[in-house]
């Protein structure tokens, strides 16, 4: 007798079962983030960076003390910059 074809259906019935326990586990934490102040280089701050600007991208100069980035929690005010560290607040 050929077992071939009932290993190959036990095979397929194992990997489908896998599968579907994987999409019934808990999606995975998200990271959690802050805003980050005078840490983003000219351009790439997360959004609104004062007056002259509207959102992601538009910082004007580097370390830009109203321009924010998201960074993982707990890490902003150990961040150093040429400016200092960054703030959890806006910098004049």
């Amino acid at each position: 007798m050929n077992r071939t074809p009932a290993l190959a259906l036990a095979a397929v019935f194992a990997l489908s079962a896998g599968a579907a326990m994987a999409r019934d586990e808990a999606p995975a934490k998200k990271a959690e983030t802050e805003k980050c102040y005078g840490v983003a280089k000219a351009g790439h701050n997360d959004c609104k960076a004062g007056a002259g600007t509207s959102c992601a991208g538009t910082s004007k100069v580097d370390y830009q003390g109203d321009a924010w980035k998201k960074v993982a929690k707990g890490t902003c005010t150990s961040i150093k910059t040429p400016n200092g560290t960054g703030s959890l607040t806006p910098k004049a």
